[in-house]
């Protein structure tokens, strides 16, 4: 391959092609000869020229014309390769404003080649010139190629592979999206910090702001530094839509200008509590795809070592479901709420920025702490676009139902695997209050949610026990006309109705029913969140199962509604003893302590499963290394959870050795009693957070390494089990 680089600025891309290479000979085209000179000297080019016509006669198919000059030239040199260009060359360049570059193309050739492929890297330097050329400039940087129906597949090969020659990660992208997307994130920031500078510039002044500048303004304004040709080009090329983002930024910094004024702090605060949230999830996007939605988490894989036992004092992070309706119950409260504990998880920030995104002000979260300056039921304000919840069926069915009676409409969207889960059960039951809910195929997200609708009291009895339904259709009972009850199946976790009656919120509750009037309101208050029992599982098994195991787990909750893990594995026979029980915030709460001691196989009551849904992974291992048969019945739920959580802990159970017979609403386990209960091997948790910790907890009893796939997820319940695993004495290591 032969690459042609019209304009130095490609100087960059010569050299990391060289660096690799990836091509027999790079040509360099300038205007000056003296540049060509330095080009050659400096090794950026094989050799260089100063009119691209020399050249053309003596490109083959797969060569690759790239075209990186000021974007208002783009058009001069499409005027010269039009009629010389030989048959099979790619033509690509790097301009910032694919639109322009398309406008020039058309007028050209009349319509755009199949050869051309728009491209355009995000990267660079303030520095401009031959000389600022650096071969490693796009490594790990992105390319944005947006290539239109016509392009032709080889030609968008070519470049793809030149690009991904330099290190770059290559991205496609429509046209539009692309330069409504670089208008807001590099050319609006270009335009105010020129615009800061030049103002800076005329004060009389300005010799000591420039001395004294302290490093926010030297580090926001370095981009002042650019090259103003190019600058200028870019503006006029994308003129509509950089005019856009300077007109809603202008309407922005007027609303922050009124708030100094006038001294109101909630806006002060609503604004950099936003932005500052925005900043921190930019930081962690560059490490992923900052240019792709939804955002694809990294790979992520447990390798777990054979053996070991677990001991001392942990604490696990906050209970998941209490964060969630924390920060739910305390936007829609009146006055400031306090919450202590908050885990700091990947669902649960989900919902704290949705709230922001509503309008709310939210401080924190700083070591589990949140302040929520609560607005009241009806304070919500439209988002300025879909909710996106990550991976929390949790959060979405919630969501449902506090947002069925705003008088706005709004989206709710998630990742791959909570776009596979049912919506419908959450979805029917609104519906029959009076709310107006679009799901996407088989009832399963995203979910639109149309405003405006008056909703009205059902009694509505559930067909399986699910706290995430009874909870969508409480909270929705918030805005009905008259009472809204539920009665379940079987109890499910109440934190729903405990926490409304800590905001004050009136809920009668009379065995499986739940009743609440619409129309009242909650007051703010302080919330402490105790640690998750769902979390603390994986250690009361691994101290369970492991010989030698000793482990106290501090303030954990253990709400009645949520402790069937407990009362399933003393049925087994596990030593466990409650210590220090409390109440705080209306939850009970107490330190566990687990040793290990000898398990037997048992037939899970069917009364308990509702109350350990969660914790049936982990139930699974420990059933594995039970003395007998363990049966499990009454638990379809378990099929519509993250995975298939049946049949994926069956699929994992039978690579590392043990005898797991899936059924449909269950699992039979032949448990292998003392000893090693569990081969070596690779197991796939299918992106699901509980299997992933479940199997790492198996290695205790392992004969050989288990390796787990696709563990990035566990970020979302329990962000540094990793780090207090290994430090409790499991041997596992993150790849």
């Amino acid at each position: 391959m032969v690459v042609v680089g019209i304009g130095l600025i490609g100087g960059s891309l010569a050299l990391a092609l060289k660096a690799a290479g990836a091509c027999r000979e790079v040509i360099g085209v300038a205007r000056r000869q003296r540049t060509c000179e330095q080009a050659v000297g400096l090794g950026i080019v094989d050799r260089a020229v100063t009119g691209l016509r020399e050249v053309l006669p003596q490109l083959e198919p797969g060569d690759v014309v790239f075209i990186a000059v000021p974007t208002l030239a783009v058009e001069q040199v499409f005027a010269e390769l039009r009629d010389k260009l030989p048959a099979g060359v790619t033509v690509t360049d790097g301009a910032s404003v694919k639109g322009s570059v398309i406008a020039a193309a058309e007028k050209i050739w009349g319509q755009v080649p199949d050869f051309l492929v728009p491209g355009h890297p995000i990267a660079g330097s303030e520095k401009s010139g031959v000389t600022a050329a650096r071969d490693d400039l796009y490594i790990a940087h992105r390319i944005i190629l947006t290539p239109l129906a016509n392009t032709d597949p080889d030609h968008l090969r070519q470049t793809v592979l030149m690009w991904q020659a330099t290190g770059a990660e290559v991205l496609n992208m429509p046209v539009e999206e692309h330069d409504e997307v670089l208008a807001a994130t590099s050319h609006l920031p270009h335009v105010i910090a020129f615009g800061l500078v030049d103002t800076l510039a005329h004060d009389a002044e300005n010799e000591n702001i420039f001395r004294y500048a302290a490093g926010g303004f030297r580090d926001f304004t370095r981009i002042a530094s650019s090259d103003p040709v190019m600058w200028r080009d870019i503006m006029l090329a994308n003129r509509d839509a950089i005019l856009k983002a300077i007109d809603l930024y202008s309407a922005n910094l007027a609303s922050l200008r009124s708030a100094i004024a006038v001294g109101d702090s909630d806006q002060l605060m609503g604004v950099f509590t936003r932005a500052k949230a925005a900043r921190d999830h930019f930081t962690k996007m560059l490490t992923k795809k900052a240019y792709t939605e939804p955002m694809q988490a990294q790979e992520v894989t447990f390798i777990a070592q054979p053996g070991g036992a677990v001991s001392g004092r942990l604490r696990v992070p906050g209970d998941k479901s209490m964060s969630h309706r924390s920060i739910m119950l305390g936007s829609l409260a009146e006055g400031v709420t306090e919450v202590e504990g908050f885990l700091e998880g990947e669902d649960a920030l989900a919902t704290l920025q949705a709230f922001r995104d509503m309008g709310v002000v939210i401080e924190g979260p700083v070591d589990g702490r949140v302040v929520i300056h609560g607005v009241g039921l009806h304070g919500l304000q439209a988002p300025p676009g879909p909710l996106y919840l990550g991976n929390s069926g949790t959060a979405m069915r919630l969501f449902a139902g506090l947002l069925a009676g705003q008088a706005f409409d709004v989206t709710l969207t998630g990742d791959d695997s909570l776009s596979k889960r049912p919506m419908n059960r959450v979805a029917d039951p609104l519906r029959e209050m009076g709310a107006e809910i679009e799901t996407g195929p088989e009832g399963r997200p995203p979910l639109l949610i149309r405003g405006g609708r008056k909703l009205r009291g059902i009694d509505y009895r559930l067909p399986m026990a699910s706290a995430q339904v009874k909870s969508c259709v409480l909270l929705a009972g918030l805005y009905a006309d008259g009472e809204t009850s539920t009665t379940e199946p079987a109890p499910t976790r109440d934190h729903t109705e405990r926490m409304l009656q800590g905001f004050g919120y009136e809920v009668r509750r009379d065995g499986a029913c739940a009743t609440l009037r619409g129309g009242g309101k909650m007051s703010a208050g302080k919330i402490d969140v105790p640690a998750d029992i769902s979390s603390a599982t994986f250690f009361m098994v691994a101290a369970a199962i492991a010989p030698g195991s000793d482990v106290l787990l501090e303030h954990v909750g253990i709400n009645p509604t949520r402790d069937g893990v407990i009362n399933i594995l003393r049925l087994m026979g596990a030593d466990i003893e409650l210590q220090n029980r409390r109440s705080v915030g209306g939850e009970p709460v107490a330190d566990i302590r687990v040793r290990q001691a000898p398990l037997r196989g048992v037939r899970i009551p069917e009364d308990q499963v509702p109350l350990a849904i969660d914790e049936f992974p982990a139930l699974f291992v420990a059933a594995a290394c039970a003395d007998g048969e363990t049966v499990l019945t009454g638990a379809e739920e378990l099929r519509v959870k993250e995975s298939d959580r049946i049949q994926a802990m069956a699929d994992g159970l039978r690579i590392l050795g043990v005898d797991a017979e899936p059924t449909q609403d269950g699992i039979v386990i032949q448990g292998a009693g003392e000893g090693v209960a569990f081969g070596g091997g690779t197991v796939d948790s299918l992106g699901d957070h509980r299997i992933a910790m479940a199997f790492a907890v198996a290695s205790l009893r392992a004969r050989d390494t288990i390796r787990i796939q696709h563990c990035a997820n566990v970020a979302t319940s329990f962000p540094n089990f990793a780090e207090l695993a290994t430090r409790a004495g499991l041997k596992l290591q993150v790849a």
